[in-house]
């Protein structure tokens, strides 16, 4: 029988369709490639993107030349701009305000051909070192009320340019799914004094079904009320509210995580398109008029990626009741995801 799952961190409904019971090989498509006579993200071709903001290349290297192993730049045909006023406004019954933000991307690698999972974990602590610094630069900006660090790969998971990227957006407001997950997480710790996330961790641990790998540091697990077929939930164990606050040793643990993650993906879903996101806490900036604007963020939150394999489509009814229908269990999910045997593809 199908079950209806209740997620306290999302706060919504997941329908574990168990009869339906797809397995990996229900999932292997040929997946959509997009074509590029000349990608302007690919070593020396600096020239063709904007200006670099931030870089990670040797001593006395230019900026905008080659020798770069992570560059940032200003995304081109930019969501939102980073000059000018908010200018917040009433339209009668709506607001209205500038389209005042930024929006990065970050360029993970200098070769065309290689992916986020086929880097090195050294290589994959240089492209969260780029994720960190931006950040922090980014929040300074009172203007900003959210950073939103995020990857999409494949065409069907929105990656228009194949070249490995993830992007940056700084939002003037907080995105109603943050608040609902910041809310969840204050009202946990308000009633209960302790995260809401540590302890989904711990029952997590202790149920043991769910897990995919736990390494120490950190812990990888097919959610309980999972949305999505083989969706993921990647945190650190000990309880941090900001990403931009880990330390080399941290990313570097972190990077092995992720990198046996998507190597597992790989195996057991023939390289799947996928959604990366960071979950990390709000600028604790001062607000007038709001004194307690999510000052208790490093007692009740805690930061986590969320790793979203794009097998499925949503539909009507996923539109029209907020409820999401996912045809594999997280108990079989995990099962695949953890015995995958990864020496077939080293």
């Amino acid at each position: 029988m199908s079950e209806l799952r209740w997620d306290p961190l999302k706060t919504s409904w997941a329908i574990i369709t168990t009869e339906r019971g797809r397995r990996p090989r229900d999932f292997f498509l040929e997946r959509e490639t997009v074509t590029m006579v000349a990608c302007p993200f690919c070593y020396g071709r600096e020239e063709k993107t904007t200006g670099e903001i931030f870089a990670i290349r040797p001593p006395g290297s230019l900026a905008n030349t080659p020798g770069w192993k992570v560059r940032v730049i200003p995304n081109k045909y930019p969501a939102l701009r980073i000059e000018g006023d908010l200018e917040k406004r009433g339209v009668g019954l709506y607001d209205v305000m500038n389209g005042i933000g930024a929006h990065e991307i970050v360029i993970e690698t200098p070769d065309h051909e290689r992916t986020l999972t086929d880097l090195s974990p050294a290589e994959i602590v240089d492209v969260f070192r780029a994720w960190r610094a931006r950040l922090l630069d980014l929040r300074r900006d009172a203007r900003f009320r959210y950073i939103f660090v995020f990857k999409n790969y494949g065409l069907e998971a929105g990656a228009g340019i194949s070249h490995a990227h993830s992007q940056l957006i700084a939002l003037p407001v907080t995105p109603p799914t943050a608040v609902s997950e910041l809310n969840a997480c204050r009202q946990h710790f308000l009633q209960k004094e302790r995260c809401l996330i540590c302890d989904l961790l711990q029952q997590e641990c202790e149920d043991g079904r769910r897990i995919v790998r736990d390494a120490g540091d950190f812990v990888v697990y097919t959610p309980y009320a999972a949305r999505f077929p083989f969706e993921l939930r990647l945190l650190p164990r000990r309880h941090s509210h900001d990403f931009a606050l880990l330390d080399d040793r941290e990313l570097a643990a972190l990077a092995e995580t992720v990198k046996d993650t998507l190597l597992r993906l790989r195996t057991v879903l023939r390289e799947p398109p996928y959604n990366f996101v960071l979950h990390s806490a709000p600028p604790m900036q001062l607000r007038l008029g709001k004194p307690g604007y999510w000052n208790s963020l490093p007692y009740d939150y805690h930061w986590h990626i969320e790793l979203i394999p794009r097998l499925t489509k949503v539909a009507g009814f996923e539109w029209g009741t907020g409820f999401y229908m996912n045809p594999t269990a997280p108990e079989e999910a995990a099962l695949f995801l953890r015995e995958a045997d990864l020496s077939e593809i080293s």
